[in-house]
């Protein structure tokens, strides 16, 4: 349901929905695409011309090659070690804090489409959609939530970063994740708790890591795939580097018909990363990012086709100057960035019959991040760092009766420096300690300053390694309650002004062994104390206010184990439980297991499986409203799906190339993240790479 819908229908919906944003942005684009219907080839000029530029820079390139010996073709070496199945790994910085990272390798054997689909295998995350491309809105409709996290909305207890900048929608303060195109990526850190030395004003983060050419050479990779329900998938991109010089450039494009009516969905992106080496120990590099999206909602299955919520639009452009140094003693960055967009919720339902909505949110992100790390004693490390976050957003609304709103918008600037010190004591190749401690400070020019502690402990002994670790988690109030107050529910008046930061107290322990290059096991035990979580109180007595009167209490055990028993084999397995107070948070199932098996066989042939195993959950929107029960579910499911691709190669040439077939619901289950929407049954699909 909208947002702008009037008071009465607000407090009566336990569940809050979402909103999108508003202009176009841009006059870049991508290639050619496929018509919606019959597979006709349509010539889009405003995106021919940054396509023409990649070829010509690719031709170009292998000229050059061609003519100087001291820049060889880059040929992809014959693997001989498969990689990880689902996640690369698990990591424990020196802090005490975990990160799960999937790269280009998980996704390529997942056939990922976007970030969902990306991170739903690995454990801990969990995911809500509609389509099979593109993510409708912010909330049930394209979501990703981590351990219980991430459902609040308007707001959420997860942002959403790309190259640790921040990529969401402002005006209600929660994750677009059509936004976060993986196109890019060369890996993907999920952050499942607060880690006040990493990032602030969150208590989990999703963060892109964007490609870089790292070696002198030059590398060309092209994709097409089409599949079931007129999908459609073609990706280019190209990166080289020569002596103090590199660049990485690329875009992607993705569309389909969907598997009802009514769930089309496409993405575009381009991207690009120029960097040059001034000195042995300075690097400066330039990263931008542009995408243009939409979802169109199917609706609730059987239902009257006028109460659908007609098509979401999400488009952004992301610019970042980064200022690098590298030291034997210190290392870090400075960061300058600016981060538009906007995203369109366009033809949904109003709470007047026959009377349609367009509403057009803008976003804005700029500011500076610094950071340094010094190692000035044998063991010892100190980071400092100071994040300078401004964020915007602003609306209009129109109707299909003619009338018009605004809302003229507001801005907020948090300042936020930290520092953390740790000390190892030992050798990693006997027993070692590893105590740390840090603090961030916030200075928020809406809201009081807070406090973010974190402590934490490494103990190991050869191949096994203990961490133990507190951390306190601030995420503010965001442009939500602005808006809200001032435009939707104005009788909530001035009220937000005494709204305070939420807060969450994080505990873990967790142990990991490695068994040689034979196996990793790790298992984590997780406590999430939430306080101060802010709502709204309606009436009686009136008027309704804001306040900080809600709680909750998370606690689970995450654990995973990856064996590669021989070179071309690996196998992956994953659990996690989660015990929740209230029991009725949405995508917080009980249960949540996942395996996955990459295989090389026959020297150029590969099968990657991968299932999962998610238990009965809640689902929807967490409501910000005072006592909001949530009494939508959907059952469990066990999904399978699998990619089977065979390599070839031209030796002559130095080209490279792999076909392959995915298949998603490989045993046809009905399962859903949403009630009322089925996900499809199996579907396949079937494409080709190429590289040189």
């Amino acid at each position: 349901m909208p947002y702008h819908v009037n008071a009465y229908k607000f407090f009566m919906q336990v569940r809050m929905p979402f909103v999108r944003s508003g202009p176009t942005i841009g006059d870049a684009g991508l290639l050619l695409k496929f018509a919606e219907k019959g597979g006709t080839i349509v010539k889009q000029s405003r995106y021919v011309t940054c396509v023409v530029c990649l070829i010509v820079l690719a031709v170009f390139h292998a000229a050059a090659m061609a003519d100087d010996e001291e820049c060889p073709v880059t040929r992809l070496e014959d693997i001989t070690v498969v990689a990880s199945p689902i996640i690369e790994g698990n990591e424990t910085d020196r802090y005490a804090g975990q990160k799960t990272t999937v790269t280009e390798a998980q996704m390529e054997a997942l056939n990922a489409q976007d970030l969902s689909t990306a991170l739903r295998r690995s454990p801990g995350v969990n995911i809500s959609r509609y389509n099979m491309v593109g993510s409708f809105g912010g909330a049930t409709g394209g979501a990703v939530f981590i351990r219980g996290m991430g459902s609040s909305r308007p707001g959420a207890e997860i942002k959403t970063l790309v190259d640790g900048i921040p990529m969401y929608m402002s005006v209600w303060n929660h994750p677009l994740l059509d936004l976060m195109s993986i196109d890019s990526a060369f890996s993907i850190e999920t952050y499942k708790s607060p880690q006040p030395h990493i990032f602030g004003n969150a208590f989990g983060a999703v963060n892109i890591v964007p490609k870089r050419q790292n070696t002198e050479s030059f590398v060309t990779r092209a994709e097409g795939a089409c599949g079931s329900h007129d999908t459609y998938l073609s990706k280019l991109e190209h990166g080289g580097k020569k002596n103090n010089f590199d660049y990485y450039l690329g875009g992607g494009y993705r569309s389909s018909d969907g598997h009802r009516e009514n769930a089309d969905g496409e993405l575009k992106n381009l991207y690009g990363r120029l960097g040059y080496t001034i000195s042995n120990n300075w690097n400066l590099s330039y990263f931008t990012l542009w995408n243009d999206n939409y979802a169109d909602d199917p609706g609730t299955e059987g239902s009257d086709p006028s109460e659908r919520e007609g098509r979401y639009e999400t488009r952004s452009w992301l610019s970042v100057v980064t200022l690098e140094n590298q030291f034997d003693a210190a290392e870090g960055y400075v960061k300058l960035y600016r981060n538009g967009g906007e995203g369109d919720w366009l033809n949904q339902v109003t709470g007047t019959p026959g009377v349609r909505e367009d509403l057009f949110n803008d976003f804005l992100f700029y500011g500076l991040k610094a950071r340094e790390t010094f190692r000035l004693w044998p063991g010892g490390e100190i980071v400092a760092g100071l994040d300078w976050d401004v964020t915007e957003g602003e609306y209009d609304q129109t109707f299909s009766d003619g009338t018009r709103d605004r809302w003229d918008g507001h801005d907020v600037t948090v300042v936020s420096p930290y520092a953390a010190i740790s000390h190892q004591i030992g050798s990693t190749q006997g027993f070692y300690a590893i105590p740390s401690v840090g603090v961030r400070y916030y200075d928020n020019s809406d809201f009081d300053a807070q406090w973010s502690p974190h402590a934490g402990l490494i103990l190991g002994y050869h191949q096994t390694e203990l961490h133990a670790g507190y951390s306190r988690g601030v995420i503010y109030p965001g442009l939500d309650v602005v808006v809200l107050s001032e435009k939707v529910i104005p009788p909530l008046g001035l009220s937000w002004k005494d709204l305070e930061a939420e807060t969450v107290d994080h505990v873990e322990i967790g142990l990991r062994h490695r068994f040689g290059a034979l196996a990793v096991a790790d298992v984590t035990w997780f406590y999430d104390d939430g306080q101060n979580r802010y709502v709204i109180v309606p009436p009686p007595p009136p008027p309704p206010i804001y306040d900080n009167i809600e709680k909750y209490r998370i606690q689970g055990v995450e654990a995973s184990l990856t064996v590669n028993p021989v070179k071309d084999l690996s196998l992956f397995a994953g659990l996690t439980f989660l015990d929740t107070d209230p029991s009725d948070l949405p995508y917080a199932p009980e249960w949540t297991a996942g395996v996955g098996m990459n295989w090389r066989f026959f020297e150029k042939m590969k099968l990657s499986l991968d299932c999962q195993y998610v238990g009965d959950m809640f689902v929807d929107a967490q409501a910000r409203r005072a006592d909001a029960e949530n009494t939508g579910s959907v059952d469990s499911y066990l999904l399978v799906n699998g990619k089977l691709s065979c390599a070839f190669f031209s030796h002559g040439s130095g080209a490279e190339g792999e076909i392959y077939l995915a298949v998603e619901n490989l045993t046809d289950v009905d399962y859903e993240y949403y009630p009322g929407y089925p996900m499809p049954g199996t579907t396949g699909m079937i494409g080709i790479k190429f590289a040189y």
